[in-house]
């Protein structure tokens, strides 16, 4: 696929800088939207050009990390269809917001990095098309629940029955909006795309977001804005994704896969933009991915943790997938970050300790007041701090965690209940088995002795690790901001600490890190997030200049 430039139009978007924002960080945050409409705000289906008028100018108020609020007139695009052919797009949209004042002072934001950040959980349909501002949602995943939040589109059902609808445990949304809105505060372009997800159904009872719907829609996005360069406000070469669960998956695929003529096919059907689908730098949160290794990752991770009601899971199972994922891991010959050697499943345990585990607590507890401090070793006595430094050993971790999220086989569930089955639908089947151990013990009534033909190829579309450690990708980001909670048994802890690995090998900048005692979903830094795209773009704003690289 060559990439084709479309006909664009210069915007300038202020006189200035703020000299502050690239400071500002923080959790606490409001979006009450004030303000008139300069035009209407969203963009003919089938036109692929970016209409720099069709905006609506708003206000919203943004608390930092340190308490402080924050003024921030913006910009607001709504709903723009990113592809020329949408199967729907009520979900193929995506909204920009453009910072143009701070505080009282102009903003260019021109060549600002833009955050590209999506709303996916649970592989459920994500949409902006209902959103009344930057980080205000639509329907998504939602941090509750799965099904999607509000009405789906005419064309479209997201069906309650179908597996995972309404109590998968991945269906924790990307609902980031503490990212958005200190992006938008710090003077970055803050890009929201929808996408597909695997409970849309046609009135022919076909399943049309199911994989790899969702990464192709992202991947259709950014072409959207490449394709507008010197258009849409931002520095396009500069875009920075960010998701959490199943959106942490996708944005780390978005960021491992850029530019794999292997999604050429998806794209084309949908008329993306003739233009680039890499991305500068990715930021994943929890990232619930490499979903064919998943199931043995689990059990080597959780096997030996009963389930909250105290029973044990099946642990003849457990062990046949512990068996697999010590196969697996060893061959990825995978080098462990500060010169561990290569990772199996013998010295994992090991090495999440050192590397993640007891930095991560020693870094939540040299935050803590001496009483804080003391008072929660007295609770936790399997933490020998000594020197400023916390250490413990693996099988006491594992009792400090406690009950397991998931049940065996925790993602192609045997009874294909799970919601990662019905992601791996097909036309009218609402779920199909993606491994081979799971296929031949089904206990739905299949007969089938092989998965389906097609499955080997979605699952590689599927899977960041198959472009960062199978055939490494040129088009990949080359920096990668990875977060995970210490409690967070929705997935393996080897996951995202294997695409550490894996990028690290390849030479990217890598920063990852595990939040103590946090669950699925956290993201306690924010800040430091918005500070970081800042490093690895080179973007710094000046007062009353147009903002610049370093």
């Amino acid at each position: 696929m060559k990439h084709r430039a479309v006909k664009r139009r210069s915007v300038v978007l202020g006189l200035g800088a703020t000299a502050g924002a690239a400071a500002v960080g923080g959790i606490a945050l409001s979006a009450q939207a004030s303000g008139g409409t300069s035009a209407s705000s969203s963009s003919d289906a089938g036109s692929l050009a970016f209409d720099p008028d069709a905006y609506t100018k708003l206000t919203t108020t943004v608390t930092d990390t340190a308490g402080d609020e924050h003024s921030v007139t913006y910009h607001f695009w709504k709903a723009i269809t990113y592809v020329a052919k949408p199967l729907d797009a009520a979900y193929q949209s995506l909204n920009v917001s453009v910072p143009v004042e701070i505080d009282g002072t102009a903003v260019d934001a021109s060549d600002a990095p833009i955050l590209f950040a999506n709303s996916v959980g649970g592989y459920m349909p994500s949409s902006v098309a209902d959103a009344t501002g930057v980080g205000a949602g639509g329907m998504g995943g939602g941090m509750g629940g799965g099904a999607p939040s509000g009405a789906p589109s005419a064309s479209a059902s997201a069906s309650a029955s179908a597996p995972g609808a309404n109590g998968n445990t991945n269906a924790t949304g990307g609902a980031l909006s503490s990212n958005q809105l200190l992006a938008l505060a710090a003077g970055y372009v803050v890009v929201e795309p929808g996408a597909r997800g695997r409970t849309l159904k046609n009135s022919a009872g076909e399943y049309y977001g199911v994989a790899p719907a969702a990464i192709v829609d992202l991947k259709a996005a950014v072409r959207y804005l490449r394709a507008n360069k010197g258009v849409v406000p931002g520095d396009t070469d500069r875009i920075v994704s960010a998701g959490t669960s199943a959106g942490g998956a996708l944005s780390s695929l978005l960021g491992a896969s850029g530019d794999s003529p292997l999604y050429d096919k998806y794209l084309e059907e949908l008329g993306a933009a003739d233009a680039s689908d890499a991305i500068f730098a990715t930021g994943a949160w929890c990232p619930i991915t490499d979903l064919e290794h998943a199931d043995a990752s689990y059990e080597w991770n959780w096997g030996t943790n009963a389930l909250g009601t105290g029973k044990q899971v099946d642990q003849a199972v457990s062990r046949t997938l512990r068996a697999q994922f010590a196969e697996y891991q060893a061959g990825l010959k995978l080098e462990g970050l500060n010169g561990f050697g290569t990772l199996n499943a013998r010295n994992y345990d090991e090495y999440l300790v050192k590397q993640y585990l007891e930095p991560s607590a020693t870094t939540y507890l040299a935050a803590l007041s001496d009483t804080a401090r003391e008072t929660y070793l007295a609770a936790n006595t399997f933490i020998t701090w000594k020197n400023g430094r916390a250490r413990f050993s693996w099988a006491d971790f594992l009792t400090h965690v406690g009950a397991r999220k998931k049940t065996v086989p925790a993602f192609d569930a045997f009874d294909l209940s799970a919601g990662e089955n019905n992601e791996f639908g097909k036309g009218t089947v609402i779920s199909r088995h993606f491994t081979a151990y799971s296929l031949k013990n089904d206990t739905t009534g299949l007969t089938a002795k092989r998965l389906d033909s097609d499955i080997p190829e979605v699952l590689r579309l599927m899977n960041p690790m198959y472009f960062l450690a199978d055939k490494p990708n040129p088009g990949r980001s080359k920096h990668w901001w990875i977060r995970l909670g210490t409690k967070d048994s929705d997935t393996s802890l080897t996951v995202s600490a294997n695409i550490a690995a894996a990028a690290h090998g390849l030479g990217d900048d890598v920063d990852h890190l595990y939040y103590w005692d946090q669950g699925h979903g956290a993201n306690t830094d924010p800040g430091d997030f918005i500070t970081w795209i800042a490093k690895v773009t080179g973007h710094r704003a000046r007062s009353g200049a147009k903002a610049e690289k370093q």
